[in-house]
Parts: C-alpha cells; structure tokens; sequence
C-alpha cells in the first residue's frame, strides 16, 4: 500500500471506510480492525473472556464483520456494531459449551469483591472482575455492546426480568466498588490540576 493511500486511508470516516469495504477494498477493511480491534478485544475480556479467546473471537467478529460490511449503514458507530457482533459471537461460544446456566447459578453463591491497588483505587477491569460471572456479562452487553436490554435477553435466552436484574445488581457492586474511599460522590469529584 502506498503512503498516499495510507493516509487517505488513516483520515477517512468509519463511514467511508465501510463503503470502500463494501466495494471490495480489503486495505479499507484493515484500518477499520486496525482502529477498533483493540476496542473489541477489551469488550470481549471485560465480558470473561481470556486473552487469547478474546483475540479468537474478535477475529471471527471482524470476519463476520467483513461478509456482512454492506448491511453496515453508518446508522450508529461502526465500532458499536462490530462490538455487537462480537459480544453475540462469544456468547454463541458460551452457549455451545453450555456455560451461561452454569454461570447463572454460580452467581447466587458468587459475590467476590476486587481488591483495590495500592493506591486505593480500583479501575473498571477489576471492578467488572468482582462482579458475578452472569452480572459481568449482563452488564457489558448492555453497556460495553450497546445491546438493549431486550436484545441481551434474547442473545443470552434468558428471560428479560432475569437480565435487568443482574445489569441493576452488577451496576448497583460496581458503583460501591468504584466509589471514591473519602465517601464523595464520583460526579462532584475535580482533578489537582
């Protein structure tokens, strides 16, 4: 590829880039995973999954990404649509090993609290981590993917009652885990600078 391209390439639109994917360009393809495959693969591990399953299964998004690139019509972000495919693509994964029930009933016994680092702050990684496994999911589904509520039930085949009370319970851990330890409140909170 040559430097002009390059650059044409790197300021382009998601949009745009979609287009020319559409059209049969593969080096437009490529920039569109080299911007968001980093965003995919952090969704994917904030949902459970192991470094290098992440890395599996955020290829098979983008791979799926790249047959259905036409059905991609700039109606939201491209990085949101691909984290959707993905996020349905491990729990695919999860179904076929039959792991979401397991998951589900493991939750009601499963309460583990990240420890903060040693400055007593905890980032959202480790927060999600001390989350149950079904509440982790439930959460970054519907706010790391983007998914309703209702299409998180649908993706998990769980019943919707069920998905809005593991999202409320997980954001209910991780608002507590993520407060700051002198009891302010995190939106009245300013920087020293």
């Amino acid at each position: 590829m040559s430097g002009s391209q390059n650059n044409r390439l790197a300021s382009a639109h998601d949009v745009e880039l979609a287009a020319l994917a559409a059209a049969g360009d593969r080096s437009a393809f490529g920039e569109l995973v080299r911007r968001h495959g980093s965003a995919v693969r952090g969704l994917l591990r904030r949902m459970g999954a192991p470094p290098a399953e992440a890395d599996d299964v955020a290829q098979d998004a983008f791979l799926t990404a790249f047959e259905r690139i036409g059905e991609f019509r700039g109606q939201g972000t491209f990085v949101a649509w691909v984290r959707k495919i993905a996020a349905r693509a491990y729990l695919r994964r999860l179904q076929r090993e039959r792991k979401i029930a397991a998951l589900t009933a493991a939750d009601e016994a499963e309460d583990v609290a990240a420890p903060p680092d040693a400055a007593g702050r905890m980032d959202l990684d480790d927060a999600l981590r001390g989350l149950g496994a079904a509440e982790r999911i439930c959460v970054s589904m519907c706010y790391g993917a983007g998914l309703s509520h209702a299409e998180a039930a649908d993706a998990l085949n769980l019943p919707l009652g069920t998905v809005k009370s593991h999202v409320k319970r997980g954001l209910e851990k991780l608002r507590a885990r993520l407060a700051p330890a002198d009891g302010a409140p995190l939106e009245g909170r300013r920087g020293n600078g």
